[in-house]
C-alpha cells in the first residue's frame, strides 16, 4: 500500500529509511512545540491550548503537503511569522488576536489564489533580491532580538534604549546565564551535525533550570506529570473576527500582503533548497510540482488559523530528514504522525522556561540574518533599501512597516538615477500605495 501511496521503489527509498528520516525531521523542529506557545501566549490566548493548536497545525500541514505533493518537506507554524503576528499586528498595532487569525486566514486564502495562477511569478519577480534578502535577515533579527529581551540578556534603557542585563545573582546563575549557555550548546549541536540538535540544547537548559533559583521558586518549574490528555483548545478553535480584516481596512491590507509576502518567499526558498538536496528538481532546476506544494502551504495557513495559530510554513529543518534519506511524502507523513503525538506529552512542553526557548529564537535568528552574505554590496543602490529594510524591522519592532519603506526606498532610488527598468510595475504601485498608507493612515 505505502508502495503504491509513495512509490518508494521508484525514488530509490525504503521504508526504514523513510521512518528515520521522518523522525530526523520531527527531532529538528520540535522545538516549536515550546517556542510557539511561548511568542503567541503573549497576545493573551491560552497558553495550554497553544500547544494544541501548533501541534495541530503542523500536523494538518504535514499531511497536506505529504498527501498532495509526496515530498519530504514538514510545515509549521513559521519562526518570524509568529513573532510578527503577536508583536507587529497584536501588541504593535493592538489588533485583538481573533482579528489577526482572520487576517492569517484571509492570507492563506489569497496565497491559494496565489499560488495557483500565473500571479505567483509576477509577485516572485517583482520583489528584487536585495528587498528578498534584507526581509528574511530582518525576520531573523526580529526573532533574534525577541529571543534576547525574553532570556533577560538584553533589557529596556532609559539612555541607550537596550543595554546588557544581569547575567548572574552574585555567584549564582540566572536565567540569562542559562540562555547563554544554551545558545552555545545548540550552535555546537548543529555545528557537530547532532540530529535536533537545538531540542537537545532546550532540553539541557530545562533541567540545568530546576536547580537555578529564581524569584521564589526555580527558573523551570517542576512538571505535574509525563503524560496526559491533550489540552483542549475549544477557546481558539474557529474563535476567528471573519470580518476584522473588512472593517478596518485601512491598514489590514498592509498586514495582509505582508503575510502574503513572507509566507510565499520563506516557502519557495525553502521548497527549492530542500528538493534540490532531495534531487526531486527537474533538469531546468525547477521543482515539478511548486503549484501544488505551495496551495499546500496556503491551505495549511488558512487551516491552521481555524484552529488557532499563526501562518504555517514549509521548513527548512526538513534538510535534516532529506540528509537522513527522506525521499517521498512518507516521511513527512512520520512528522505529522510525531505531531500528534507529542499532544499528549504538554506537561513536559509547558515548564519550558525562557532560558531554554530563547537560545532557539536567538540561534534561528542568526541563521535567517546570515543571508545578508548575499547582498550585492557593490551596488549602493541595492544595498541601502536591502539593509535599511534588515534594519527597520527590528528597530521598528514592525514587519510590514520595514517591507514597505524598502520598497518605497529601492522605487525612489531607482528612479532616481535612471534605472527605473529595474523596478517591476507591481513594486512600483506597491510602492505608491505604502506612500499613501503612510500619508494617510499612520504607521
Amino acid at each position: 500500500m505505502l508502495e503504491r501511496w509513495f512509490g518508494l521503489g521508484a525514488h530509490g527509498t525504503t521504508l526504514q529509511r523513510e521512518i528515520l528520516a521522518g523522525l530526523t525531521t520531527f527531532a529538528s523542529m520540535a522545538y516549536i512545540l515550546a517556542v510557539n506557545p511561548g511568542i503567541l501566549a503573549n497576545t493573551g490566548m491560552d497558553p495550554g491550548a497553544l500547544i494544541t493548536a501548533t501541534a495541530l497545525a503542523s500536523a494538518i500541514g504535514c499531511l497536506l503537503m505529504a498527501l498532495m505533493t509526496n515530498y519530504p518537506i514538514a510545515l509549521a507554524p513559521g519562526m518570524g511569522l509568529n513573532a510578527f503576528f503577536t508583536y507587529g499586528i497584536c501588541l504593535g498595532m493592538n489588533v485583538p488576536w481573533q482579528g489577526a487569525l482572520a487576517m492569517v486566514f484571509w492570507n492563506g486564502v489569497v496565497f491559494m489564489l496565489v499560488s495557483v495562477t500565473t500571479l505567483r511569478s509576477h509577485v516572485v519577480r517583482a520583489i528584487p533580491e536585495c528587498l528578498k534578502i534584507g526581509i528574511q535577515a530582518g525576520i531573523g533579527l526580529f526573532i533574534a532580538l525577541i529571543g534576547l529581551q525574553n532570556s533577560g540578556i538584553v533589557v529596556d534603557h532609559p539612555a541607550t534604549l537596550l543595554t546588557l542585563g544581569p547575567l548572574s545573582d552574585g555567584w549564582i546563575p540566572n536565567s540569562a546565564t542559562l540562555a547563554l549557555l544554551g545558545l552555545v550548546l545548540a550552535a555546537v549541536f548543529i555545528a557537530r551535525g547532532v540530529p535536533g540538535g537545538i531540542l537537545l540544547a532546550m532540553i539541557i537548559v530545562t533541567l540545568c533550570g530546576l536547580v537555578v533559583p529564581a524569584g521564589e521558586g526555580m527558573v523551570t518549574p517542576r512538571p505535574q506529570g509525563v503524560v496526559a490528555w491533550p489540552k483542549s483548545a475549544s477557546s481558539l478553535f474557529f474563535q476567528l473576527d471573519w470580518f476584522y480584516p473588512f472593517r478596518h481596512w485601512q491598514t489590514a491590507w498592509v498586514v495582509v500582503l505582508s503575510l502574503l509576502f513572507v509566507d510565499l518567499f520563506d516557502s519557495v526558498g525553502t521548497l527549492i533548497g530542500v528538493s534540490r538536496r532531495a534531487k526531486l528538481t527537474d533538469a531546468s532546476g525547477d521543482l515539478p510540482k511548486m503549484p501544488r506544494a505551495l496551495f499546500a502551504d496556503a491551505t495549511a495557513t488558512a487551516a491552521g488559523a481555524c484552529v488557532g495559530c499563526s501562518p504555517v510554513t514549509a521548513y527548512v529543518e526538513s534538510a535534516t530528514g532529506v540528509e537522513a534519506g527522506g525521499r517521498t511524502g512518507l516521511t513527512t507523513l512520520v512528522v505529522a504522525l510525531c505531531f500528534t503525538l507529542a499532544l499528549f506529552f504538554h506537561p513536559l512542553i509547558t515548564v519550558m522556561p525562557a532560558a531554554a526557548t530563547a537560545p532557539a529564537l536567538i540561534l534561528v535568528g542568526v541563521l535567517m540574518a546570515s543571508g545578508l552574505q548575499n547582498m550585492p554590496w557593490a551596488d549602493v543602490r541595492e544595498t541601502v533599501p536591502g539593509v535599511a529594510t534588515a534594519l527597520l524591522i527590528p528597530l521598528s519592532f514592525g514587519i510590514a512597516n520595514g517591507i514597505a519603506l524598502g520598497c518605497i526606498g529601492y522605487t525612489l532610488i531607482m528612479f532616481l538615477t535612471g534605472a527605473r527598468e529595474k523596478v517591476h510595475w507591481l513594486l512600483a504601485v506597491l510602492s505608491a500605495l505604502f506612500v499613501l498608507k503612510f500619508a494617510f493612515v499612520g504607521t
